[in-house]
Order: structure tokens, then C-alpha cells, then sequence
């Protein structure tokens, strides 16, 4: 036992200095780059890894391909937060999906910042404080997230990320479930679990609050109340989990968008946000949309809200697979600028898988 605890150690000084020969490469690259970006270099990182894990193949292997990509995105985070500031705002507090969301895109070696508003994300990088933030966008259940949509109106803040989370709903609690009289949760996650919580405990209060985490924390330290959050959170308030995955539609997904002052090259595999409206007269959307069909792109969301300056007016917000330097891409943003009152392109970014 002793010899095999002296190979292990061997072994760990080994990766040690492997990891400090790795974060030296890190910092030479970013010398010699013609701009340091951020999202740039994590969604450059990400796609070095899954080239990795896909030429790598060992069937003796003990550890699975998902092990392998966390270790790796772990390593090239904090070797990028060696050499170059990586501070992220996120929508508040620790442990919400927004902070899920965080870690997923940008690793556990960024240095990450809650604040209690999406408002405040956006200015937390418009002031830079941080060097990029993360909002939700879109949710496959509730539709679109308004407040992030009213806000790409008045700050007009690039994106250049994005994030798919797989949002998994758990009910939580210090009490057995036959004690619980209040289930407590932001209105979204209670929202997305309303049928099962409808047949399941029907005669128990519902209680809205500000995060998952507050509902966690809540339900920590008073008896009879249940919280529905993460699992994260249910470790770090050392909550028992009464029922996992209770989400009315298995394949829950939040959308997240990365935001920060970056643009990111083409990939091969982006898509491109937009903002817009059109001249107040008949037929002037439908005239827009003739413009994507002839260049042949392919529009994957659109929304539209009331504009607050103008009744009755609309705007649009719309994605579209490919990227702006991209020549189709690139031609029909002309044609747009002459069809549109005004025309604001958020970003183009590497498509979140």
C-alpha cells in the first residue's frame, strides 16, 4: 500500500507540472494572438477538448468521456484564469441554474460574480467590473425570459456565447415528505413543475421567492418547508431529496447568453442575434423575412415585443444560423439595413451544445 500511495504521488507532482507547462503554453498563445478575448478563447478551448476526447480511445479506461471533458474544461479554465482575468456576472445567488449555467460555459476557475438582477448583469459589463456576464434567454417550457429581451433594447450589449442547460427540477427538504406544508421556489422552476406538484401535493401551499437558492436555504433551517432547486443547492444546505427530476416536460432546457464585448471568429458552427424593427406599413415584415429566404439562412427563434417608446410598434428579435462575416450572411444584413428602421446585430458565437 505504501509503494502504490508513492506512485500515485509521483504521478499527482506529474500533473502538476504538466499543468503549469500547460498554462505557459496558455499565456504564449495569448501573447502572440492578435486580440485576447474571453468567450473567444473558452469556446475555442471547448472545441480543442472535444477533439481530444474524440481521438482518445481507450476501451480499458475506467473513466467515462463526460469525466474526462469536466477534468479538461476544469484545467483550461483555470489555465486561462492564470494569465488573463476571468471574472463573470451572473444572475444570483450560488448554486441558482444561472450559476450552473456559469460553470459549464466558463469553468470552476473563474472568479464568479452574483448579482440580484439581470439588469445588473448587463452593467456589471458595460461598467467593466467583469469580463463577461451570463443571462437567461430563453426556457423550452416558459418561453422567453422579457426581461433579457428588454434589456438587448436599451443597452444593445454584444453576445458572444451561449450556454444549453438541462434544467432538472428536485423537491427538497430537512422534513419527511408526509410534514411538508410549504413548497417554496422562484415562479419559473414552480412554473415548469406545476402538473406534478398539482398531483403530488395538492393541498400544500405554494410559495414564491426570489431564487431556487433562497427556497433552498429556506427549507434548511425551518421544518415543514420544501424547496424546488438544484441538486447543487441540496448539497450545499444539506437537504434530503423527497423527489428528483419532478419537471413537467422532460426535456426542460435553458437557453443562457453569454455577454461580453468580444467576436468571436467563425467557427463553422455559430449562429447570429439580431434586433430590429420595421417601417410602420403594410406587408414590411413579411418583405424582412423575404430577405432571409433568399439568402438562404435559417432562422432558429424569433420574438417579437411592444416597443415602450412607440404604441403599437413592435420589435424583433431574431437567430439565424451562421455567422455575420459569412458572405450570404453578410449580404443580407445589407439588404436588411435598407428594409428596417433600425437594426442592431447582438453577436455572432459558437452554437451551445
Amino acid at each position: 500500500m505504501h509503494t502504490s500511495q508513492d506512485e500515485i504521488n509521483r504521478l499527482d507532482a506529474q500533473l502538476l507540472k504538466l499543468l503549469d507547462r500547460r498554462a505557459l503554453m496558455v499565456e504564449w498563445m495569448l501573447s502572440n494572438a492578435d486580440s485576447q478575448s474571453v468567450c473567444g478563447g473558452i469556446a475555442s478551448a471547448a472545441k480543442q477538448i472535444e477533439r481530444v476526447i474524440s481521438k482518445y480511445d481507450d476501451q480499458n479506461s475506467s473513466i467515462d468521456d463526460a469525466s474526462r471533458r469536466e477534468v479538461l474544461q476544469h484545467v483550461a479554465s483555470v489555465c486561462l484564469a492564470s494569465v488573463q482575468e476571468l471574472r463573470v456576472a451572473f444572475l444570483g445567488p450560488k448554486y441558482s441554474y444561472s450559476h450552473l449555467a456559469s460553470l459549464k460555459y466558463f469553468g470552476e476557475g473563474a472568479d464568479f460574480a452574483p448579482v440580484g438582477s439581470i439588469a445588473g448583469v448587463f452593467e456589471a459589463v458595460l461598467r467593466g467590473d467583469v469580463a463577461a456576464g451570463l443571462v437567461p434567454i430563453e426556457n423550452s417550457t416558459d418561453g422567453r425570459v422579457v426581461d433579457t429581451l428588454g434589456m438587448f433594447v436599451r443597452q444593445k450589449l454584444p453576445i458572444c456565447g451561449e450556454v444549453v442547460l438541462p434544467i432538472h427540477h428536485n423537491l427538497l427538504s430537512r422534513s419527511p415528505r408526509e410534514a411538508i406544508t410549504e413548497i417554496h421556489s422562484k415562479p419559473q422552476a414552480l412554473s415548469q413543475c406545476r402538473q406534478w406538484l398539482s398531483i403530488h401535493f395538492p393541498s400544500v401551499s405554494i410559495v414564491e421567492s426570489g431564487s431556487t437558492t433562497a427556497a433552498a436555504e429556506l427549507a434548511a433551517s425551518e421544518c415543514g418547508i420544501a424547496a424546488v432547486a438544484s441538486l447543487e443547492a441540496g448539497r450545499q444546505y444539506k437537504l434530503d431529496v423527497i423527489a428528483a427530476n419532478i419537471e413537467d416536460n422532460p426535456n426542460n432546457v435553458t437557453r443562457f447568453a453569454v455577454l461580453g464585448k468580444d467576436l468571436p471568429a467563425p467557427t463553422g458552427d455559430d449562429k447570429t442575434s439580431l434586433l430590429f424593427q420595421v417601417n410602420h406599413q403594410p406587408g414590411a415584415l413579411a418583405d424582412v423575412m423575404t430577405i432571409f429566404k433568399h439568402h438562404e439562412l435559417n432562422l432558429t427563434w424569433i420574438e417579437s415585443f411592444p416597443s415602450s417608446e412607440t404604441p403599437n410598434e413592435y420589435h424583433f428579435f431574431i437567430e439565424l444560423t451562421g455567422h455575420r462575416d459569412e458572405k450570404n450572411v453578410a449580404a443580407a444584413f445589407a439588404e436588411l439595413y435598407k428594409q428596417t428602421q433600425q437594426l442592431e446585430i447582438l453577436g455572432s458565437y459558437p452554437r451551445g451544445r
